[in-house]
């Protein structure tokens, strides 16, 4: 070897306390590429600062009150900013945060109906608080460890297949159809948004499979850029071209690119004070909304970690994470900062695999994430720059990512392959990363009590099985005790 060649074990020494922290060069990445996937990250769930507001921000609580969308898209942007920076200072891996799609729907059309919406929020508090205390004492990390390691693979392959659903329909590639569940397009791939989106998918591919450093960062931008042309010149300035959510409109003046953010839902749950709260609801309703809410923010988060964990390499041949502990506990602050912002629960998302598939391995990725968050605040016009179009193809090749790594599961063993089908599927068909696994585990369970082998059964996975079926009958029994 020449001398001047660094050795791969050399190459890996720390150059600096910040390396040395975050341990960028001992798990094979630079600086670089964590800023571009930290931004690769942002690009993929900015759409949350859009979409989470006309959710949380036109729903209407017991009396009729909205929060208004100005103030949920500033809160939205800033929770995630500053949990983004605390889960990359805390766990110091590339996964980033931010207001959960479907709990923000739980809380708006499940919890609000009940309930003001300072109660709402001071119900996500106690959640947050009760998801600290079970990451604290260890019971949420055991969990993660009862599960098996064919399961925990699965439900990576799982959250592939979710994220590349979601990509498809947000770009209306795929729409709900007319006798059928769902369709290809409007009846066809009609329009120039579907065009643009196959326009970014198969540039995409093309930089992807040539190794392009950046592809995911790139495919993009410069879908965006297209996407902007085609509508200054075909479109009418008011979305006529069908854009799923974002017309890509570059601003006309500086005051249509800059905004003062709208801090007033801050300290929202506080308001009245703390004492005769939720003495308008029973005491079995509440307490089956918090189990609701703690029971979907629990697995959502968990099945995220492994999917993003096992794209990235970053999991041993188990499947369990060094230091999950600390990914959890920044999760259970993301709910605390979700409920004193009035931003619904942040929890992690599983569009951190986009900055992963640009390679980003560390902390220092969601940091970025976090700070591109923090500048939204001020430049929603920026944020709201990147149609849906231009962003999700590449949430459609990450799942490929993960796909690839079905192969790995045995499904020679009955539970294993029935338990881990049961959770691949059931994440996009129901449209729930917590459903996909609590079927998976479900299924897994039973086959291995019919096949003579319960006992082999980690007990925590049996409690986990009772908890999940008292879940997935819970409108039965709302019914029956209220």
């Amino acid at each position: 070897m020449n001398a001047s060649t660094p050795s791969p074990t050399e190459s890996r020494e720390p150059k600096g306390s910040m390396d040395r922290f975050f341990k960028i060069s001992e798990r094979g990445s630079t600086l670089g590429t964590e800023v571009r996937g930290g931004m690769a990250t942002f690009f993929a769930m900015a759409y949350i600062v859009v979409l989470n507001p006309l959710i949380i921000g036109t729903a209407e609580d017991v009396n009729g009150e909205t929060l208004g969308i100005p103030g949920v898209a500033a809160m939205t942007a800033l929770v995630a900013a500053i949990s983004c920076v605390i889960m990359g200072m805390v766990s110091r891996y590339p996964f980033a945060i931010a207001a959960g799609m479907g709990l923000n729907a739980v809380i708006a059309y499940g919890i609000a109906p009940f309930m003001p919406w300072a109660d709402v929020f001071l119900l996500v508090i106690i959640e947050g608080l009760l998801l600290l205390i079970l990451v604290l004492t260890g019971f949420r990390t055991a969990v993660f460890s009862a599960i098996p390691p064919g399961l925990k693979i699965a439900i990576a392959v799982g959250v592939g297949l979710f994220l590349a659903f979601i990509g498809l329909v947000n770009a209306g590639f795929v729409q709900a159809g007319e006798g059928t569940p769902v369709q290809l397009g409007d009846g066809g791939l009609n329009g120039w948004p579907i065009l643009i989106f196959v326009i970014g998918l198969l540039l995409s591919i093309a930089l992807y499979v040539r190794n392009v450093r950046g592809a995911l960062l790139i495919g993009i931008v410069v879908t965006t850029v297209i996407a902007i042309v085609v509508e200054a010149l075909l479109g009418d300035g008011e979305g006529g071209l069908g854009w799923g959510l974002t017309v890509p409109t570059l601003p006309t003046s500086v005051g249509d690119l800059v905004a003062v953010p709208d801090v007033s839902l801050l300290g929202l749950f506080a308001e009245g004070g703390l004492s005769g709260r939720f003495s308008d609801i029973g005491a079995a309703t509440l307490v089956m909304l918090i189990f609701t809410l703690l029971l979907a923010d629990f697995f959502d988060t968990m099945g995220t970690m492994v999917g993003v964990a096992q794209q990235a390499g970053l999991a041993d041949e188990d499947g369990n994470i060094e230091g999950s502990r600390e990914v959890l506990t920044a999760d259970a602050i993301g709910t605390l900062l979700g409920g004193a912002g009035s931003a619904s629960v942040a929890t992690v998302y599983a569009e951190s695999a986009a900055g992963v598939g640009e390679g980003a391995r560390t902390g220092i990725a969601p940091i970025v994430t976090g700070a591109m968050f923090l500048i939204a605040t001020l430049f929603t016009p920026l944020v709201t720059l990147v149609p849906f179009e231009a962003a999700t193809p590449v949430l459609v090749i990450v799942g490929f990512m993960m796909m690839t790594q079905v192969t790995n599961i045995n499904f020679k063993d009955p539970a294993i392959g029935i338990g881990s089908f049961l959770a691949i599927i059931m994440m996009p068909f129901t449209y729930s990363i917590a459903n996909g696994i609590g079927f998976g585990l479900l299924a897994f369970a039973f086959v291995m009590l019919v096949t003579g082998r319960g006992r082999q059964v980690h007990p925590l996975l049996w409690l986990i099985s009772v908890v999940f079926l008292i879940h997935f009958a819970e409108a039965p029994i709302y019914a029956l005790i209220g």
